[in-house]
């Protein structure tokens, strides 16, 4: 979607249900449900996250790395600086960023599908503590009647991205983990209302 990342993000409660009408709307699947794997990193004193900046990489079918500016958020829609590009491999591009001084503060996972319509991009994401959907394209205005096309409650829309959603709960409830992983919330899901969110759907 270039350098300008534009989107909304909604926690649902039947993924399933979004998919189906995403096929009803003739949407095209353009990326089959594969498993993503994160790694996100800060420099020493925390100053990237306390900025909001975000240095990471992702291995799913390849393996990225990825630059996110501050965002904004305006009328639940999210909108950012983003840079990305593919990497040779995702093991020594983890190694090089630890010897240029940088610290992994997260491991996340998560299962994506995504589905393109009229120039938008739809994600359906399975995280360990719930499903998703992001509507990312040009423009706020397009996203939000396209979530409005998709049956999503717009004013139900997530105010932060998935890792702060994690850090967030993990602050209010005295928990320090650096672990978004489906074997480690395996068995001790928090429900949304501990996560501070609410369905869309």
């Amino acid at each position: 979607m270039g350098e300008q990342e534009t989107e909304v993000k909604f926690f649902v409660r039947d993924l399933k249900k979004v998919e189906l009408r995403l096929l009803e709307l003739k949407a095209q699947l353009i990326q089959p449900r594969v498993h993503e794997i994160n790694f996100r990193y800060d420099l020493p004193d925390g100053s990237m996250r306390s900025s909001g900046h975000v240095l990471r990489i992702r291995q799913d079918a390849v393996a990225t790395i990825t630059y996110k500016g501050p965002s904004d958020l305006v009328d639940g829609v999210f909108s950012r600086t983003e840079l990305e590009t593919q990497i040779g491999d995702f093991e020594t591009m983890h190694k090089i960023l630890i010897a240029l001084g940088y610290v992994k503060i997260l491991t996340y996972e998560k299962f994506r599908a995504v589905y393109e319509i009229n120039g938008y991009h739809i994600m359906l994401d399975e995280l360990p503590y719930g499903d998703f959907v992001e509507v990312e394209g040009a423009d706020g205005a397009g996203i939000r009647e396209m979530s409005k096309r998709l049956e999503l409650n717009i004013e139900a829309a997530v105010g932060a991205g998935y890792a702060r959603i994690f850090e967030d709960y993990n602050a209010r409830h005295g928990r320090a983990s650096s672990d978004l992983t489906f074997d480690a919330l395996r068995g001790k899901v928090p429900s949304p209302e501990e996560l501070n969110i609410r369905a869309a759907d």
